[in-house]
């Protein structure tokens, strides 16, 4: 019998602790950095709230129609064809997401030992410790391998005992942490500066790759185009409010990036940084904002331990994925499924971890390990996956069968704005994609 989650609210933190995390904290700020800072939120919020939300929906609606994994949902669905290549994109997108993920979640391990020991780098001294923390690969692969340990032991507990019990405590701290660190960056001196960047845009800077990279970051953050959302949805009881829950989530995720945003950006302007630091921006700042506050070791103790409970809820998500697929597609049982993914992704995580070191000079497609797993991820397999999913919904499954799973078999009548979201489904979702797609990929090769 598989399990399920038990309550609406353990629905509403599995799927928000699945969208909000690493790439709320982590991605987003650096991104925003490199793309033009307020043009880029504008950008963002437009596609996560005109076409992200409508695909959230859609795969919420495959999952739960179907109760099964992300391959066999579309075989389910549709068994004659070939629609099951959209789960398995799905799979691949969770699974090469994770391996650079679980190196980034080492990091925050990392930075929280040294916090809890009282050891983090003094002002001017950051940048250098962070790159020792990448180019040493002991340390790196040791944090990186904890991390993914800690995933594989909450999903050994299953949905209800593992990822719906510990989300529910998780992400409230999440929140309430984040924002207290907002309030205390705007306050630095100079900090005026970030918050022009945040909320003035600059359109002279946007460029195709602006729309790729926001495109790329709304699927990373919300979860969508990995096959999370159509797990999750596949344990989701059939009362549930689909509209409500996608919008509570999409909501409650681009207001975290926004106050991550507000944590990060006036104080790179107030320490003198440069917004187009990269991937280890936020490792590099935060440090420098708790050196300057009185208290600041106890916040950053409070702060990296946030940020690693904002990465294992990401990450459990993304394992979930590959491991139902094992229970049901291979029928192993919940631990053995749990240990030869971890055992699959461990490989992976380790190449990425050693890019920052020994494998430094080993490149695919011109990029390290690291930068190919995140660039393939976010900009091509999730995008894409995303397309395909949208397609399905929209053209292949009849419309009376969409309306019926988000009105909840027709209790909740609400024609006018399923007739909206409909449409964004069909016409509007696949063209917006495959133009942005298109245009992006043009400039990248």
């Amino acid at each position: 019998m598989r399990d399920n989650f038990k309550s609406s609210f353990g629905v509403l933190v599995a799927m928000a602790g699945s969208a909000i995390g690493l790439g709320n904290l982590w991605r987003f700020p650096y991104l925003m950095g490199t793309n033009g800072g307020a043009a880029f939120i504008i950008i963002y919020l437009v596609l996560v709230f005109l076409l992200c939300l409508p695909i959230m929906m859609s795969e919420f609606v495959v999952g739960r129609r179907s109760q099964v994994n992300a391959f066999r949902a579309f075989k389910v669905l549709s068994p004659k064809g070939h629609w099951g290549i959209i789960g398995m994109l799905g799979v691949l997108a969770a699974i090469s997401l994770i391996a650079f993920y679980c190196v980034v979640g080492g990091w925050t391990i990392d930075y929280l030992v040294h916090s809890v020991t009282f050891s983090l780098p003094e002002e001017g001294a950051t940048e250098g410790f962070f790159s020792a923390a990448v180019s040493t690969p002991g340390r790196t692969l040791m944090y990186t391998y904890i991390f993914l340990i800690v995933t594989a032991l909450v999903l050994l507990a299953g949905i209800k005992d593992g990822i719906e019990r510990y989300t529910k405590v998780m992400m409230p701290v999440l929140f309430l942490t984040i924002i207290a660190i907002a309030v205390r960056s705007v306050t630095l001196p100079g900090a005026g500066a970030g918050l022009e960047f945040l909320f003035k845009p600059d359109f002279s800077k946007v460029t195709a790759d602006t729309f790729l990279n926001a495109l790329g970051q709304a699927f990373f953050s919300l979860s969508i185009g990995c096959a999370t959302i159509l797990t999750y949805g596949s344990y989701v009881k059939k009362n549930e409010k689909i509209v409500k829950m996608s919008s509570l989530t999409a909501i409650s995720d681009t207001f975290f990036a926004i106050i991550a945003g507000l944590a990060i950006m006036p104080a790179v302007f107030a320490f003198g940084i440069s917004p187009s630091e990269g991937p280890g921006l936020l490792f590099v700042v935060l440090p420098d904002i708790f050196d300057q506050i009185a208290g600041g070791g106890i916040i950053a103790i409070l702060f990296f331990f946030v940020l690693f409970i904002a990465a294992v809820t990401s990450s459990i998500s993304l394992l979930e994925v590959c491991v139902t697929f094992l229970i049901e597609e291979c029928r192993l049982r919940r631990r053995t499924a749990v240990l030869l993914s971890s055992g699959v992704c461990l490989v992976l995580c380790t190449l990425c971890a050693l890019s920052g070191s020994v494998l430094s000079d080993v490149h695919v497609l011109g990029r390290t390990f690291f930068d190919f797993f995140d660039m393939i991820s976010a900009n091509f397999l999730m995008p894409f996956c995303g397309l395909l999913v949208v397609i399905f919904v929209g053209w292949k499954m009849k419309r009376e069968a969409f309306v019926d799973e988000i009105s909840n078999g027709g209790t909740l009548p609400n024609t006018k704005l399923y007739n909206v979201i409909f449409y964004l489904v069909r016409y509007v979702a696949p063209i917006v994609i495959a133009v942005i797609m298109v245009f992006g990929w043009m400039k990248q090769i």
